[in-house]
């Protein structure tokens, strides 16, 4: 591929619910621009972007796909990114390295939960966009009832560019709302000129209104022509357009359909006219070697620079390092250095992907999008820059995930394997967290949603050879006790030498404080127990309330007071001391009314307001207890409530149903508090066992 200069690029990613069409719209821009001779279909699994079989399967996105589309004399460097929100993760990478968003809408379905999470995106992210309105093929897409919908919800900034025309109900042209002409397909693949119908003029003055307000809202100049009644030419129109979309204060409508090419023609020029190249865009990072701002800005003659927004690591095509040139030039052989992980890379030779095929380039200008094969150590989020100018730039703020199991390996023997193929998993993806409970024996695998962990589930069994299953993880229940008690223990035994002998008189009362496992005191007078057999009984107790007599649970704000006991001169000793520690603590923890408690976490729950009603009801079924609620913007409604732990799975797949998939969820680790008697019953009977291990 030949080389493009920063101006001359476009970095433009596919936002949208999944389905919506996002994939078709880049296998029609690739095939209009000649890198394929048919377009490829999600249905047969022979689209550029989708090339996974674990996407080819299920025949929807996971990944994030760049496909760099030339047209005219500019790059555009399309990131296809997943619709699913269980792959948040790899859309919000395609968003940090985009300069510009097309968020698809599917004529038929409207506007759907990602759409709007699509739109958020790009606002976070400061991103100009447009709407691509997709299956105007199709007899009931109502275009008329998106653009309603989009005005609705964001106001007068939608602006749609065309207007379709449908005859005996097949879609044939368009209405170019800046030209105001009309125009049809051709067999050739052309447009023809055509009369306008008389049901479009009415609609057309609408937009054409819209339009001309916005542009005049643009100089000084233009608004008292404006207020004069005079009109603007269609290249004065294109001139303030620009700067409208560039700043967000209009965002164009444009449709088609993507099996037909139709409408993708306009879309691929508008891109190149409207879309700001990267050296339009603003770019600071930190040069750490004097900690002043380093103004980057894509600019190709400063010093070089590159951020790594995203890793692939695939079998066949090895792993690969996707990044954005923020600086200078890059070239084969150049030597970049890792402020992060204090390493130097020699970066070797220079790719830019097109789905999973590589292809080799001589040089990378500021701004575009290219690979890095193998490099040793640096990750995604990771800076590369040179050694005189060691750079660092914000770190994308990846979703963090809150859906958890536990992950076991079906075959004993195949922990290493496991752990090996979750580590380069883990890699490509950051939405992915793994934490070994040591507490309870299990290790928990953390993902976005349930759709997530099963595909990484498919993943660990498809392409590194590993059978896992995923269970319902284990709650980490804590015991203490609401009473005190009073007991003692001997712990005597002959063996036909020295015998072990240990007698220890013990308090057992509530400490008050649920996050200090125990205090230990004694009030020993006398000597009736030797100083020297304190530690030992010490001991005992802090190994005893590692695991409670109730349910095997650790044991939490118990006062132990040892203030008494007996010694014999030669049988005792530590262990004997110890051992009966142990018993007295056993028999005085069952004495003081031990109780479980569960942990409880402080849910948030964001969510359209005119959920909130059975978003409240579902808590209330799940034992929570809502706190309060805060409105927040476009129609958001926060719901913070305390929960149990226990009642936190599966309320993933229960929020997403109730909301269409337009709410989230976040928590936070709260404090314990008594379980209730039927759930501390099924705990001590489901952990009888445990509990037998221990006494052994």
């Amino acid at each position: 591929m030949r080389v493009y200069t920063t101006d001359k690029i476009r970095n433009v990613a596919l936002l949208g619910h999944s389905g919506s069409g996002k994939t078709s719209l880049a296998e029609a821009m690739a095939y209009l621009a000649g890198i394929t001779g048919r377009m490829g279909a999600t249905e047969n699994g022979s689209t550029i972007s989708d090339y996974d079989p674990e996407e080819t399967g299920r025949q929807f996105s996971i990944y994030t796909s760049v496909i760099p589309i030339p047209w005219e004399d500019c790059k555009i460097n399309i990131l296809d990114a997943p619709g699913y929100m269980d792959f948040v993760g790899e859309t919000e990478e395609a968003v940090s390295a985009a300069d510009a968003a097309i968020i698809v809408v599917s004529g038929k379905s409207g506007i759907e939960s990602g759409t709007k999470k699509a739109w958020e995106l790009c606002e976070r992210y400061h991103l100009p966009r447009m709407i691509f309105v997709t299956e105007m093929d199709i007899d009931n897409a109502s275009f008329r009832q998106v653009v309603e919908d989009l005005q609705a919800l964001y106001g007068k900034k939608i602006a749609p560019f065309h207007l379709p025309i449908r005859e005996n109900g097949q879609f044939v042209g368009y209405v170019n709302v800046i030209q105001q002409k009309a125009k049809a397909w051709n067999d050739k693949g052309g447009v023809d000129h055509i009369e306008m119908p008389e049901y479009s003029k009415a609609n057309l003055s609408i937009c054409r209104d819209a339009l001309v307000e916005a542009v005049a809202e643009t100089s000084e100049e233009f608004l008292d022509r404006f207020f004069s009644g005079e009109e603007f030419s269609d290249d004065e129109i294109r001139s303030a357009l620009r700067v409208n979309v560039l700043d967000g204060s209009i965002v164009p409508v444009l449709m088609g359909s993507n099996t037909m090419a139709r409408g993708v023609y306009t879309l691929l020029a508008d891109i190149v006219k409207y879309f700001p190249s990267p050296d339009k865009r603003e770019l600071a990072g930190i040069d750490t070697s004097s900690n002043e701002v380093f103004q980057a800005d894509y600019d190709f003659a400063k010093a070089k620079s590159a951020y790594i927004f995203k890793t692939m690591v695939d079998p066949y095509i090895g792993k690969y390092s996707l990044i954005k040139v923020c600086s200078g030039v890059l070239k084969p052989d150049d030597v970049l250095f890792n402020y992060h992980r204090d390493l130097t890379e020699k970066i070797g030779r220079l790719y830019v992907i097109r789905g999973n095929k590589t292809e080799e380039v001589t040089e990378l200008h500021a701004g575009d999008i290219g690979a890095l094969a193998k490099l040793s150590g640096s990750r995604t989020t990771d800076t590369l820059s040179t050694k005189n100018k060691p750079v660092t730039y914000i770190r994308t703020s990846l979703s963090k995930p809150y859906v958890s199991m536990r992950c076991v390996a079906k075959k004993k023997g195949d922990e290493d394997k496991l752990s090996q193929a979750l580590a380069k998993i883990m890699t490509e993806d950051l939405t992915l967290r793994l934490e070994n409970d040591n507490e309870n024996g299990q290790t928990l695998l953390y993902g976005i949603g349930d759709q997530h962990l099963e595909i990484v589930q498919s993943v660990l069994l498809h392409k590194y050879k590993v059978e896992i299953e995923l269970k319902r993880p284990i709650v980490a229940f804590r015991e203490t006790i609401r009473k005190s008690s009073d007991v003692e223990f001997k712990y005597k035994k002959q063996t036909g030498g020295h015998g072990q002998y240990g007698h220890v008189k013990m308090k057992f009362e509530p400490l008050g404080d649920l996050e200090t496992p125990y205090v230990f005191e004694q009030t020993v007078v006398g000597g009736a127990v030797p100083k020297n057999y304190f530690p030992a009984i010490e001991k005992g107790v802090a190994e005893s309330v590692k695991k409670g007599p109730l349910a095997a649970y650790p044991v939490l704000g118990i006062k132990a007071t040892l203030y008494d006991g007996s010694y014999h001169t030669v049988d005792s000793s530590e262990m004997a001391f110890k051992i009966a520690t142990k018993q007295a603590f056993k028999k005085g923890v069952l004495a003081a009314d031990p109780i479980l408690l569960e942990p409880i976490a402080t849910l948030s729950v964001i969510a359209p307001e005119n959920f909130t009603g059975d978003i409240m009801g579902d808590l209330n079924k799940r034992r929570a207890r809502v706190m309060g609620m805060n409105p927040l913007e476009q129609g958001l409604q926060e719901i913070v409530a305390d929960i149990p732990y226990l009642e936190l799975y599966g309320y993933n797949t229960s929020l997403r149903s109730i909301t269409s998939g337009s709410g989230t969820f976040s928590y936070t680790f709260a404090r314990y508090e008594q379980a209730p008697d039927d759930v501390a019953k099924r705990q001590t009977e489901e952990r009888a066992g445990k509990l037998n291990e221990a006494e052994d």
